[in-house]
């Protein structure tokens, strides 16, 4: 009885961490011009707020899954939540911009808890209750953003900017409690150690690599520059990939990567995730257009987090779904029926814009779609990793899957600013930018049809891919 009410607890413990660290991450969003406002500092200065954080948070997803597999996990998952805490503080206290920037990057390292949360539900739950929690852990930490968004905002608004971070600080602080309380140890005989010069390698390419897809201006204006830091990047993750392949301890198993089934799901993952958050930046954006440029609705920016709410609520209504759909439809399928529905969302949204309505109609097509995607793609990973590499394999995932967000909202910006006039894009670039959409959800549903036509075997959970290819040979 005892162990079945601890279950119980454990389920929204897992799904509430998921969602504040997500949600924390995001809000740099919605304060961007309060803060620049507030710190007088230029939009592209205080638009770091935002970047930073993606940026720690993919750099410290894989460490934090390599940790996460081994025995002192609950420890890892404590502390990481205790720098997020001790980030939120920094972001409210009344610092300069460079203080609120270290604040915000150490909130960003909390999105690599996400993995760790699934690695504790594959443990400690039974398989069937484990597989339908992780794909809303999975769910929920997309749908985050939606849910602090139009809080964070309405925040702003009535409090200014240190009412919407100590808003943060106060849910962030209430998550390390409850992990506190609630996060079981990890099982015995787990071993895990964190190869430095593959981690150091792997932060400097994935930094150079998000940070050149947010900085369009230095293209244009720097190219040289640009091209060098783009060799550089790929040289660093080339050194990190032969790192990973000679190491007893690498932070990802590159071996297990090259899996057909976790190849193909990483595959879709980046190019799904690259036109999810397309369709999310430019409906968003579109809303808060003034009259004054043609188009748009001229949202406040509370108003615009509202638009968000059918992206939520579907995206969490598809999570439930899919688990059960799950039962009678592949995981390779789930994806490419998914990703065909964020297509019908580009559709929607490049044919009919009119009125508010139909935007908040391509933005629930765009939940329902991505909530399903995020749900179906554990599972598709899951079954060819082994229990004790969960973490480690769903955190390269979520590494990829921010490369790909980075991907998206760089390519928005740079196919709007094409059809730019004098102060915002003319209305032709967005459907040009949707038309781009459309193409990489084609990539990714034939991406999934592929994976469907391969049908994987499942493996057993106690014995890794590596050892498999071993025994093989």
């Amino acid at each position: 009885m005892t162990e079945r009410s601890e279950a119980r607890l454990l389920v929204p413990a897992l799904m509430f961490i998921a969602l504040v660290v997500a949600a924390i991450a995001s809000l740099g969003t919605p304060l961007i011009t309060s803060v620049a406002t507030t710190f007088h500092v230029s939009l592209d200065s205080a638009q770091w707020t935002l970047t930073i954080a993606l940026l720690s948070g993919a750099v410290a997803t894989p460490v934090l899954g390599r940790l996460g597999a081994g025995p002192h996990r609950r420890a890892t998952i404590l502390a990481t939540l205790a720098i997020v805490v001790a980030g939120s503080a920094l972001t409210v206290l009344p610092l300069p911009f460079a203080w609120l920037l270290i604040g915000r990057a150490a909130q960003g390292v909390g999105l690599g808890l996400t993995a760790l949360m699934m690695g504790v539900a594959r443990d400690h739950l039974p398989e069937e209750r484990s597989t339908a929690t992780i794909a809303l852990i999975s769910v929920v930490s997309i749908i985050g953003a939606g849910v602090g968004y139009p809080l964070t905002a309405l925040l702003a608004e009535i409090g200014g900017v240190q009412a919407a971070y100590g808003f943060g600080l106060f849910v962030t602080a209430v998550a390390f409690l409850t992990a506190w309380r609630s996060i079981p140890a990890a099982p015995e005989g787990r071993s895990a150690h964190v190869n430095v010069a593959g981690a150091l390698a792997l932060a400097g390419g994935l930094f150079l690599v998000l940070f050149l897809a947010g900085q369009r201006s230095l293209w244009s204006r720097h190219l040289a520059v640009a091209v060098v830091l783009a060799v550089a990047a790929v040289l660093l993750l080339c050194v990190w990939t032969a790192s990973e392949l000679r190491s007893k301890t690498p932070l990802v198993d590159v071996r297990a990567v090259r899996h057909p089934a976790v190849a193909g799901a990483n595959i879709a993952m980046f190019v799904g995730g690259s036109g999810m958050y397309l369709l999310l930046t430019l409906i968003t954006r579109y809303a808060q257009t003034p009259h004054s440029a043609g188009y748009g609705f001229g949202l406040t920016t509370f108003v615009a987090g509202l638009v968000l709410v059918p992206f939520s609520v579907l995206g969490f209504v598809a999570g439930k779904l899919t688990p059960r759909i799950r039962t009678r439809i592949d995981g390779p399928l789930l994806l490419a029926g998914s990703a065909a529905i964020v297509g019908g969302g580009f559709i929607l949204f490049a044919t009919a814009r009119s009125n508010l309505a139909e935007l908040l109609a391509a933005m629930g097509v765009l939940g329902f779609g991505v909530g399903s995607f995020s749900a179906a793609m554990p599972g598709v990973i899951l079954a060819v990793t082994p229990k004790s590499e969960t973490s480690s394999a769903m955190s390269f995932n979520y590494v990829v899957r921010s490369v790909g967000y980075a991907l998206g909202s760089a390519i928005g910006g740079l196919v709007l600013a094409t059809g730019t006039g004098h102060l915002f894009p003319n209305d032709h670039a967005y459907t040009t930018a949707a038309l781009v959409g459309i193409a990489a959800m084609a990539v990714t549903t034939l991406a999934g049809l592929a994976l469907a036509r391969q049908r994987p075997p499942e493996i057993n959970p106690t014995v890794s891919v590596r050892s498999q290819g071993r025994s093989s040979r």
